[in-house]
């Protein structure tokens, strides 16, 4: 009975620790199939977005230039748009126009942002960590001190108080 108890604990907590890794299923902007579970080794630091959201567009630079200016190693900076497929074709318009180096996956949708970020809107940004695990979440429009202090934490050595994990900015 006692053995029953521990591996039926180990179960519940190996299956909670792998229901709290962070997967999404895209594509790259030439067509290939991605998976952020990919990514796993590296910091992360994902942007939810669209070309018709105002917000989008005004966050867009912010993290541009904070992800040109941040050189951390292993950090990755990922755009995934939410457009849907009548939109998709001004999604590599808005690369061109903000400068967008880093990588840009297209094929989510509000569901993921919803499963990912725990808020229904865009633009929405996670923080994960190298297994996978998401630490935090900024739902709608992120300020620029809120994007480096949580990178500083993600990739720091955590000694610090740490950022909040989820901020809302949704009025």
């Amino acid at each position: 009975m006692r053995i029953a108890l521990v591996l039926l604990s180990l179960f519940t907590a190996a299956s909670a620790s792998a229901a709290s890794k962070a997967d999404l299923n895209a594509k790259t902007l030439d067509g290939h199939k991605v998976q952020l579970k990919d990514l796993r080794g590296k910091f992360v630091v994902l942007n939810f977005w669209a070309t018709w959201c105002a917000p989008c567009k005004q966050e867009m630079p912010v993290l541009v230039k904070t992800a040109a200016q941040a050189s951390k190693p292993g950090l990755v900076f990922l755009a995934v748009s939410i457009d849907e497929p009548g939109t998709q074709a001004r999604v590599s318009d808005m690369v061109k126009k903000y400068g967008i180096t880093f990588p840009v996956w297209t094929g989510a949708n509000g569901d993921d942002v919803y499963r990912l970020s725990k808020g229904e809107a865009v633009p929405a940004t996670l923080f994960i960590d190298r297994d996978g695990t998401i630490l935090a979440r900024v739902s709608g429009q992120i300020r620029e001190n809120e994007l480096k202090e949580r990178i500083a934490w993600l990739t720091g050595d955590r000694t610090g108080a740490r950022p909040k994990e989820f901020v809302s900015h949704i009025e």
